[in-house]
């Protein structure tokens, strides 16, 4: 689908000015990297795939979405995004569940972007199936994610704790598998339809 020449300018403009913004003065500059790395790799998709393989307007803006995301956990640390303290006083967290959210995008946006490539590509003749290899591939690269930051902890005692984010909760990790399934099968209940109506403007 062909991005109008302004929403591309703001599409990169958006992303160019949170990028530098997380940059400067992080909370630790190691965890910066490694939180924020993700996203660089997948600007750097998005260009190189945009006039080879163009994606619809909502695959595009959730791709934005979750860099944001990803740039102001890398920016703060998943467990001292002021907001979310300030959501835990008010709702009496015991933690700062700023990390839940971008667990849960880490199912819920992938799922949107997955979904189009196997439509697209005609991978599988029944929705079903799709749908089902969606979920899973979502839930598969949740629990890669989760190997990355044991590895990560493994090899650096200084980015470990800020990297991992779990705050002292022991199932942590579960939990953030959890969000992650919800998020994929939330994005295909609520945005299949949506994503649906795109797709066929793209076909046409």
């Amino acid at each position: 689908m062909a991005q109008k020449p302004v929403a591309v300018l703001a599409w990169v403009g958006i992303f160019l000015a949170v990028f530098v913004w997380s940059g400067i003065g992080p909370k630790d500059r190691a965890t910066w990297v490694l939180e924020v790395l993700p996203a660089a790799i997948g600007f750097v998709l998005v260009a190189w795939c945009y006039f080879r393989f163009p994606l619809t307007s909502l695959a595009y803006w959730l791709i934005l979405v979750h860099a944001v995301i990803l740039m102001v956990g890398g920016h703060y640390t998943y467990a001292e995004v002021p907001l979310f303290s300030h959501l835990g006083d008010w709702f009496g967290w015991e933690r700062n569940n700023y990390d839940k959210l971008g667990h849960l995008a880490q199912g819920f946006i992938p799922a949107m972007i997955a979904r189009e490539v196997v439509i697209r590509l005609e991978v599988f003749a029944r929705s079903g199936w799709s749908s089902f290899f969606i979920v899973c591939f979502c839930l598969a690269v949740s629990a890669f994610y989760e190997l990355i930051e044991w590895w990560v902890a493994l090899l650096s005692d200084e980015a470990a704790e800020a990297f991992l984010g779990t705050q002292g909760y022991v199932w942590d990790t579960q939990s953030d598998m959890a969000w992650a399934l919800s998020g994929a099968i939330l994005a295909l209940v609520l945005l299949g339809r949506v994503h649906d109506r795109q797709l066929a403007r793209v076909a046409s």
